[in-house]
């Protein structure tokens, strides 16, 4: 059977820089499980799963447009440190920020004496990921994963 939209697709998968640091990894533990066409992985993955089937394995780099997009440098402001009255702040932290387009994950970047500086980019964004997948097994979507818009685990028959 070959992966299409209505298919629920269980891989393993190992995503690395260019530069070959790894990310991530299901290697180690149990394979993801997925259905095909939901937006659960990101364009560029979901794309080259299109046509494959059980036992393909392969390698893809994919380019920041087709993943997590470009950095934009508007995305990284410097707000006053006031605004975090009686919060410890460090370097590394995520929040839920509140802009003019509505809710947005943000992370500290640095902090100074008066000033907290936030990056809205996503840490993956501007950065090119090589994936390496092997496609464990591909089956019929139910009607209820469908109408749920994701897998409910390998067997179909539960939330994952």
């Amino acid at each position: 059977m070959n992966i299409d939209n209505s298919t629920v697709v269980t891989l393993h998968f190992t995503v690395s820089t260019t530069e070959g640091t790894q990310i991530d990894s299901s290697r180690d533990s149990d394979p993801m499980t997925v259905l095909q066409g939901s937006h659960y992985l990101i364009k560029g993955l979901e794309d080259e799963l299109e046509g494959k089937a059980k036992g393909d394995a392969f390698s893809i780099d994919i380019s920041p447009e087709l993943a997590y997009g470009e950095r934009f440098d508007k995305l990284v402001q410097s707000v006053p440190k006031t605004m975090f009255e009686g919060m410890e702040v460090d370097v590394g932290m995520t929040f839920r920020a509140s802009t003019d387009e509505g809710e947005q994950s943000v992370m500290i970047i640095d902090v100074t004496e008066d000033e907290v500086i936030v990056d809205g980019n996503h840490p993956l964004a501007g950065v090119t990921l090589n994936f390496d997948v092997e496609i464990m097994d591909v089956r019929k979507a139910t009607e209820d994963e469908l109408a749920h818009g994701h897998a409910h685990g390998p067997s179909g028959d539960h939330h994952h």
